[in-house]
């Protein structure tokens, strides 16, 4: 059951893509950007100028937020998410329009004589926030991507608690027998080189079926480190929340040098703040937890988009990406998707970003949002992107 109550005032959501809310957030950076090139002079406009140039599809609002945190005024732009935030928080009450949403699904082949063996079970039912009567749909897992037949992603989403009924969270269940997942790199964040591409190249895009974010800045935000395919971009920190992939393409998350640590077949691994989820339990600071085990952009009892990582008792991985949500309901999402242990990874709609791929017998590769208003396409990931992101591509 996943349940808790909200602080926000009651007002109702009118369409299953949140309506276009008031852009204070955006303005209010530009007019601060605007001010401190006047006061830092010209040596900053270029700067910004290679900001807003870089590659990829980030926001503008996105790309100045970054640059305002890589050039001193952390403070400053965390504040501005804060006045956003309190003067608009998510409406509560009322119910998604449009229900829960359809999905793209795939064809499930059990007959094919390629699916002898493998494959994990389905995952189980997710049920509505306690108190709350399912609505047509909400909690059932839905196929989207399969591999020789076999179910290889599913797809459920729920409302993230009793109060936010009109928003919609997006889980991913991912059968690692039948895909494997790599760590791609962004061209800024950790930069520097490595084996893989920051953007999905043509080849990987045949074969590609889900891709997920990363996790906070590795400017201090994630409080831990970064290793990739050899290269240590960040030191690893004890004890902090750790996605862990191998050599065979397998996920896991503990925390480092207790759960998971450097072995010979560790490939990569993305640190981010502590432990949401561990031996099934939602850690308990969820409630009362500071910067350094939830971050700092706007606390972790406000209501945003945020997305978080988990794996199961028989190895099943989930990824959990949506709006509205705590760090103590994301934590209970997973809880409920049958995570023994799992992590959050980031915050702001900017970043949170789920997605599956579908083949085409002769056009493009086919993306899909994972849950309804997601900013960021799928397309996003066929450029180079500024931060890390995970992918997930078919076992041959």
């Amino acid at each position: 059951m996943v349940s808790t109550s909200s602080d926000a005032a009651s007002r109702q959501h009118g369409s299953p893509h949140p309506p276009r809310r008031p852009r204070r957030w955006w303005w209010r950076l530009v007019v601060a950007v605007l001010v401190m090139l006047v006061l830092t002079g010209t040596v900053v406009g270029p700067s910004v100028a290679g900001a807003l140039l870089a590659p990829g599809t980030d926001s503008v609002a996105a790309r100045l937020a970054e640059w305002g945190r890589d050039h001193g005024f952390d403070g400053l732009i965390t504040w501005l998410e804060k006045q956003q935030y309190e003067h608009n928080p998510p409406p509560t009450g009322g119910v998604p329009i449009g229900g829960i949403p359809r999905v793209a699904r795939a064809p499930v082949t059990p007959s094919d004589p390629s699916n002898a063996g493998g494959g994990l079970p389905a995952p189980p039912l997710l049920h509505p926030p306690a108190g709350l009567s399912p609505l047509p749909g909400e909690g059932q897992w839905n196929t989207v991507a399969t591999v020789h037949g076999r179910p290889a992603v599913r797809v459920a989403h729920v409302r993230p608690d009793r109060d936010h009924t009109s928003f919609v969270v997006g889980v991913m269940w991912l059968d690692p027998t039948l895909v494997r997942g790599q760590l791609h790199p962004g061209f800024q964040d950790p930069g520097g080189t490595s084996l893989a591409a920051t953007s999905l190249t043509a080849a990987e895009q045949h074969t590609v079926v889900a891709v997920f974010n990363g996790g906070f800045r590795l400017n201090g935000a994630s409080h831990g480190g970064y290793f990739n395919q050899g290269h240590l971009a960040r030191p690893l920190v004890d004890g902090a929340a750790s996605l862990v992939l191998r050599t065979d393409g397998t996920a896991d998350v503990g925390a480092w040098n207790r759960e998971v640590r450097m072995e010979p077949d560790v490939v990569s691994v993305r640190q981010n703040l502590v432990p949401l989820v561990d031996e099934g339990q939602v850690n308990p600071t969820c409630h009362s937890g500071g910067r350094a085990q939830w971050g700092s952009t706007v606390g972790q009892a406000a209501f945003i988009d945020r997305s978080g990582f988990g794996v199961t008792a028989d190895g099943g991985e989930i990824y959990v990406g949506g709006p509205a949500l705590s760090v103590c309901n994301l934590g209970l999402i997973l809880q409920a998707s049958g995570v023994v242990r799992g992590m959050e990874l980031d915050i702001n709609p900017n970043w949170v970003s789920g997605a599956y791929f579908q083949p085409t017998p002769d056009g493009p590769l086919r993306g899909f949002r994972l849950f309804p208003g997601e900013r960021v396409a799928p397309e996003h990931y066929l450029s180079p992107s500024s931060r890390d992101w995970y992918a997930f591509y078919t076992r041959t």
